[in-house]
Parts: structure tokens; sequence; C-alpha cells
């Protein structure tokens, strides 16, 4: 995930979280906000209340992993806030868990989506 993919500056995710549309489950929380762009940026915010940084630092790392992989469509602000049950979860948990909060948001490609996009 390249930088100019990715959500750097507080004003930024500010936008997300006030104007964006939220929906969550018990280990995640998405954010999302169309952003008039020909590509999706992404946000990761892990708290404190977590754990230490190294438990922090993991969620955040599979959280990427898992938006790498999924097939996102285009054109969308996206922040993902892991809640507390994140940090005892493991990788399958979340992917089903972040899979399922893109799907209710229709964020997700279709197969008739990809095919036309080229996406993976």
């Amino acid at each position: 995930m390249s930088k100019s993919w990715a959500l750097t500056k507080r004003a930024q995710y500010q936008k997300v979280y006030s104007l964006g549309l939220s929906k969550s489950d018990r280990l995640v929380i998405i954010k999302s906000l169309a952003n008039d762009l020909e590509f999706s940026r992404y946000g990761f915010s892990v708290n404190k209340p977590l754990g230490k940084a190294v438990k922090r630092n993991r969620v955040r790392r599979l959280l990427k992993e898992i938006v790498r992989l999924a097939p996102i469509k285009q054109g969308w602000d996206i922040v993902f806030i892991a809640r507390r049950g994140a940090a005892e979860a493991d990788y399958h948990q979340l992917k089903q868990s972040v899979e399922k909060l893109l799907m209710r948001a229709d964020l997700l490609l279709n197969k008739n989506e990809m095919v036309s996009t080229g996406a993976n």
C-alpha cells in the first residue's frame, strides 16, 4: 500500500469522522466517505486501551494486510478503527469482520466489477 493511498493528515481523518457513514461490529468500526478521486485512501486507528505498542502494531499490520488483499471499490476514504476485542482476535476473525463490514457498507467490488476494472 503506497503512501498516496493513505490518510495522513488529521484534517482528512476528521472529515471522514464527521461526514462519513459508520458500520461496526465487536472487533472493528469502519467510517467511509466518498473522496472524488480515482483511488481509495485508507486510515487505521488503534488506540492505547487495546494494549501496549506491540499489540497495537500487530492489529494495525493485520488490518493493513486484510485491506491490501480486499477488492475495495475506488473513490473512497475509509478509516478502520480497532475495538478492544481486536487485540485478542486472530487474522481470520479480523478478516471476516472487515469483509462483513465492507459488504454492509457496499464497498466491496462484486465479481462483475472485478472483471471489468481488471482488479484482482
